[in-house]
């Protein structure tokens, strides 16, 4: 199971039936009432974002459940600084993280050269690698997304492992007709996750 993040969108499943979505705290309400009303049943909750299966806390009322479920509360802003205060000598501080980086003396050598220094560099590089790779890191998320569920709501399903290989060949044509006999909504679900846009989740 995945710890829970109540900012991203959820979704569950009784059987497969999707019987609510939305924000973590609508769902955990929803599951509780659907608890309650039928308790034999097996219900899932999936994260949209990864796929991955979540547990919930569904103790005590309904209040606190949408509670326990709720966002936090927003970061109260900075106090302003005082213009009559002096400010200390030095950079302004831009949330930087100091950690220990290995390299080979040519590698310092190298990034010492560079115009603002190794740290100026360093951010420069990163920056450009996330670029460059921002568009495979987003299949392979929406992939592996796709693939958790699946695994724990189709793995017994007609043709679940041609759907899998068509899954990781980016062939959306032939995933479709491959999970066309699945459950509507755990077709849909699959297909949303699979193919959902970089950065947003999945609708079922």
């Amino acid at each position: 199971m995945t710890a829970l993040l109540p900012s991203d969108p959820h979704t569950a499943f009784e059987g497969t039936r999707v019987i609510a979505a939305g924000p973590l705290a609508d769902v955990a309400l929803a599951v509780k009432q659907a608890m309650a009303a039928r308790g034999d049943k097996t219900i899932l909750i999936f994260q949209d974002l990864s796929g991955k299966q979540v547990d919930l806390d569904l103790s005590g009322n309904d209040a606190q459940v949408i509670a326990r479920h709720a966002p936090a509360g927003a970061v109260a802003a900075p106090e302003p600084e005082d213009e009559a205060t002096p400010r200390g000598r030095g950079r302004p501080k831009l949330g930087v993280v100091p950690r220990e980086v290995t390299l080979l003396p040519r590698h310092w050598d190298w990034l010492g050269a560079q115009p603002g220094g190794a740290s100026v560099a360093l951010r420069k590089l990163v920056e450009q690698a996330r670029r460059d790779n921002e568009a495979q890191d987003a299949r392979r998320q929406r992939q592996e997304a796709a693939y958790r569920f699946m695994s724990s709501m189709a793995g017994d399903l007609p043709g679940f492992e041609e759907a899998t290989r068509a899954l990781y060949a980016e062939d959306r044509e032939r995933f479709a007709r491959l999970v066309a006999q699945w459950p509507q909504d755990v077709r849909g679900y699959a297909m949303s996750l699979a193919w959902a846009a970089p950065g947003q989740p999945a609708t079922a």
